[in-house]
């Protein structure tokens, strides 16, 4: 009986491929898969000489797929998946998913929808470890196009020639008071009547900064127009400084809403000022997302299918 030459089988390759894709470097890939890069290399050589186009740009010390490249990887999934799926269904065994979930979240969304997602998250797939950071969105967008995270969270949209947008939630902004303040009378203020007061925001690079920002300067305001005491880079360090007397602040109705039940805020609008936005989650279309990933993204259309 003949041997088979198992480098030259298309599975191997494929894998050596997406793993390859999905950890942006080739020697990622090889400690992954326990190959050396050189075997790595002649793989992804391999496939290349097959399709006829080059499946990876190398940037800054990564790999990103080319448009070849995502196209490919999409058929190599569906092929891998299908040769798990058979040896499964004949062996009658279904070993558990493993692997790294890297995210990176700025605030809201980090603080105020991430952790039930992570809940459920961690009961369906308990072997896979997940590593989770909170910024602001700038930061996040930052980590995704670098590669060093797989999946962003974040409450403002920046064209980008890389980014990809998913929507998960929607956010509105809210004028936040102490319970007992003179502004607490009243259900609608104007922003002339805003600068008599000091105001506590969010720091530079925070979505809900910026969505504020463009929201008075549609009224012929800035920020410079009002009396900001104090920029803090946390919503809870800000509901405190509100508590105490510090200001007022502009915040996420969603990082506000168990104070508010709880009697010790109220909720004003501002006149003419409005800043209703969307949450997403975003990755880089140029990156292969690893299974986790897309995992994740399952279990978070469900939650979202069930908010």
């Amino acid at each position: 009986m003949a041997s088979v030459n198992l480098e030259a089988h298309p599975l191997p390759n494929l894998e050596t491929f997406s793993k390859a894709a999905e950890l942006s470097s080739f020697t990622g890939a090889g400690k992954s898969l326990r190959l050396t890069q050189a075997a790595v290399s002649q793989r992804i050589h391999a496939l290349e000489a097959v399709v006829g186009a080059p499946l990876f740009h190398r940037q800054g010390g990564r790999v990103v797929l080319t448009e070849a490249g995502q196209r490919l990887y999409g058929y190599a999934q569906r092929i891998l998946d299908l040769h798990r799926e058979a040896y499964q269904e004949i062996s009658g065994r279904r070993p558990p998913v493993v692997g790294d979930l890297t995210l990176a979240a700025s605030s809201i969304p980090g603080e105020h929808l991430l952790p039930a997602m992570l809940a459920s998250f961690g009961k369906a797939y308990t072997e896979i470890k997940v590593r989770a950071s909170v910024s602001d969105s700038k930061s996040v967008m930052t980590q995704v196009e670098r590669g060093d995270v797989q999946l962003g969270l974040v409450g403002s949209k920046v064209e980008t020639d890389y980014l990809d947008y998913r929507f998960i939630a929607k956010d509105r902004m809210v004028l936040v008071v102490p319970s007992i303040h003179p502004l607490g009378k009243l259900k609608i203020v104007t922003l002339k009547h805003l600068t008599e007061y000091p105001l506590v925001i969010r720091e530079v690079g925070s979505g809900l900064r910026h969505c504020f920002e463009r929201a008075i300067e549609r009224n012929g305001f800035t920020l410079g127009d009002l009396r900001i005491t104090l920029e803090l880079g946390s919503n809870e360090a800000i509901k405190e400084a509100v508590r105490q007397g510090v200001g007022v602040a502009v915040l996420s109705m969603l990082a506000v809403r168990r104070e508010v039940q709880d009697g010790f805020l109220k909720v004003l609008e501002i006149e003419n000022v409005t800043c209703d936005r969307d949450l997403f989650v975003i990755q880089d279309r140029r990156r292969a997302l690893p299974q986790p990933a897309r995992l994740f993204l399952t279990v978070l259309d469900a939650h979202i299918m069930s908010v």
